[in-house]
């Protein structure tokens, strides 16, 4: 693999910054792995729930896949919670940021939120406003995520629920979401060099 000249940023040229594009490029196809590695090692994660963090992603994605939604939303249903194990109290935000530049802004904005709006089922048992939500009325994809967090996250604890689809099942869905070539526009400043 060919390496840049520089041990600074700022000493860079025009071809070293070639390579780090092209390899950052030719490493793009590994992701949706790293992806589905990273869901399936929530496989013994319990966090005192009923069932798996694993087998909470797949259940939500099962009712996401069973309800007819977009194969983004599905895909974004199976990765919502992808950072709990390494960032439990702003998973919901390094979620969304992994999704961003591969998914449309409502799939983007309803990931990013879910952890704020999932309060609505507990922040009152905490003395704490159950309907701080309320806040992002008016939001062109405030009911969206309402109806994400009723329909699917929230649902998807359920030690009996018989129906959840396997990893392999929502694999190639990861694959084509992951494939597509990033949106720049819709990726972290951050990111953007």
């Amino acid at each position: 693999m060919e390496r840049v000249s520089f041990a600074h940023m700022e000493d860079g040229t025009a071809d070293d910054y070639r390579i780090i594009g092209e390899a950052v490029k030719n490493s793009h196809h590994l992701l949706a792995d790293e992806l589905l590695d990273m869901v399936q090692s929530t496989e013994h994660a319990e966090q005192g729930i009923q069932v798996t963090r694993f087998e909470h992603a797949l259940q939500t994605a099962t009712l996401a896949f069973k309800d007819g939604e977009t194969e983004e939303m599905i895909v974004g249903a199976l990765l919502h919670d992808i950072a709990d194990n390494i960032s439990p109290y702003n998973h919901a935000d390094v979620g969304a940021a992994i999704l961003r530049p591969y998914v449309s802004d409502r799939v983007h904005w309803i990931v990013k939120h879910h952890g704020f709006f999932q309060t609505y089922y507990y922040a009152h048992f905490q003395g704490r406003d159950r309907y701080a939500r309320d806040k992002y009325k008016g939001h062109p994809y405030y009911q969206d995520c309402i109806d994400f967090c009723a329909k699917y996250d929230q649902m998807a604890f359920d030690p009996d629920y018989t129906e959840t689809m396997p990893l392999e099942a929502f694999e190639p869905m990861v694959r084509r979401i992951f494939s597509r070539a990033p949106n720049f526009d819709m990726a972290s400043e951050s990111n953007a060099a």
